[in-house]
């Protein structure tokens, strides 16, 4: 069904083998016969004190299909992040399935071929939230975020009477999001 990858691997600090190179496209290229439509892969191999660390990106009709892992194996790395991708696919064929049930989408759109139609309707809103953005600056509405324990938090920055956002980033620390009027 699906059509055939074409696959970028780079190393940083490790030795692409045609053997490790040959895993990853057969592992990975697995995440490609779930769709018609797959644009080119790219894997990157990492080794970093002691760490293997495999980051795959999947261009999918439109969309980027994202995983990231690292053990102290390199197979290990790529198993792994090959499980998250399909946990991805997983919840994303869940959700195109429901559609077609509901009858959202188009009945031409057969399940199998898992094509989305990215019709503005591709992503439910389920709720809409009001609230008074408050004046405050940019480290009172880090502490905040942290007191209602959320990722991020839309406030009023004092200082340039813009409306911004602070959120928390995965290594733990905090980004702020300006607007560029």
């Amino acid at each position: 069904m699906g059509t055939m990858a074409t696959f970028t691997v780079r190393g940083k600090n490790i030795e692409i083998t045609p053997a490790l190179k040959d895993y990853v496209e057969k592992r990975v290229g697995k995440v490609t016969k779930y769709f018609d439509a797959v644009g080119e892969i790219t894997v990157i191999l990492t080794v970093e004190k002691g760490r293997h660390i495999v980051e795959v990106t999947v261009p999918l009709n439109g969309m980027l299909l994202r995983g990231e892992e690292s053990t102290t194996d390199m197979y290990a790395s790529i198993d792994l992040v090959l499980d998250k991708l399909e946990k991805q696919i997983e919840k994303y064929k869940t959700k195109l399935a429901r559609k077609l049930r509901a009858g959202v989408m188009k009945p031409d759109i057969a399940a199998s071929s898992l094509t989305p139609a990215l019709d503005g309707d591709e992503f439910p809103l389920v709720k809409t939230k009001r609230f008074a953005v408050k004046p405050m600056d940019v480290q009172e509405a880090i502490m905040q975020m942290n007191l209602i324990n959320h990722d991020f938090y839309v406030f009023t920055n004092a200082e340039t009477e813009d409306v911004n956002v602070v959120y928390r980033r995965k290594d733990g620390a905090y980004g702020l999001i300006e607007p560029e009027l």
